[in-house]
């Protein structure tokens, strides 16, 4: 049998370390839930510039994302009937000067586009510049920022077709129509189109997450289609399982104060 020392000594030692296990696990736990705040970056194109809708909304749709959302930083960009600088280029430079400001394991990235479409991807139209956005051509320019959380919402005719080349769980795209049909409401005096009133100007204001606002602006968009004799041109959301938990709207976020867009 050990002397009664040895077991009072024993005695002691453990209740120090209880002592201290109780001290210092409070501050641990703290410390975990003490999480720095996601950047959400927004990005917004109107990439055909003989219609003044595409520029109304990527202006639109990029001040309500913030607003509703938080945007740090904010750049919209838009092409004219003479000119402009939302060109494929800019878009890569924007994508990669927007990745330099962010944590890019952690922070998200909100890309917006805007225009007419086609099976091969999207018209970029600038005074006497005509070039076409292909997915591929998109998907290489988002891998190379490096950004793991991205949300891409892009208003356009067959935009579907960028499902494939985009989407995966980190990745949520949300497009106007599917690949085989075409969307609508692209008036040169409109503000919105068909899809980007129903999704941005009136879902998105309200939803406390981007599935709510996309089921509720699909729902709107068919309505109106059927009302107007159109064919369903059939929006599309896939991915994003990793992203949707991390898009919070701002009266959730603490700290958050309004922005303003950085108009090119």
């Amino acid at each position: 049998m050990p002397p009664r020392g040895f077991l009072a000594g024993l005695v002691w030692l453990r209740a120090i370390v209880i002592a201290a296990m109780m001290t210092f696990a409070p501050l641990d736990a703290g410390a975990e839930g003490a999480e720095t705040p996601r950047k959400l970056a927004v990005i917004s194109f109107g990439l055909f510039g003989d219609q003044g809708v595409f520029r109304s909304e990527a202006t639109g749709a990029a001040q309500i994302v913030s607003n509703r959302f938080g945007g740090d930083p904010v750049t919209v960009k838009f092409n004219t009937k003479r000119a402009g600088s939302a060109t494929a280029g800019a878009l890569n430079a924007t994508l990669q000067a927007t990745a330099n400001k962010l944590d890019r394991d952690n922070d998200v990235l909100f890309l917006i586009l805007t225009s007419h479409g086609s099976h091969d991807g999207l018209a970029v139209v600038a005074g006497r510049l005509n070039q076409i956005l292909t997915p591929a051509a998109l998907g290489g320019m988002l891998d190379r920022t490096g950004i793991n959380h991205k949300v891409i919402v892009i208003s356009a005719c067959y935009s579907g077709v960028f499902i494939p080349r985009l989407a995966g769980p980190d990745a949520m795209v949300i497009t106007a129509a599917d690949a085989q049909h075409p969307s609508f409401g692209c008036e040169d005096r409109a503000k919105w189109t068909y899809f980007g009133d129903a999704f941005f100007n009136v879902a998105l204001r309200s939803a406390d997450n981007l599935q709510d606002a996309f089921a509720r602006a699909r729902t709107l968009v068919r309505e109106r289609e059927t009302r107007e004799g159109f064919t369903p041109s059939n929006p599309q959301m896939a991915g994003g399982e990793n992203v949707q938990p991390l898009i919070v709207p701002r009266t959730a976020r603490l700290g958050t104060g309004p922005t303003r867009p950085d108009e090119h």
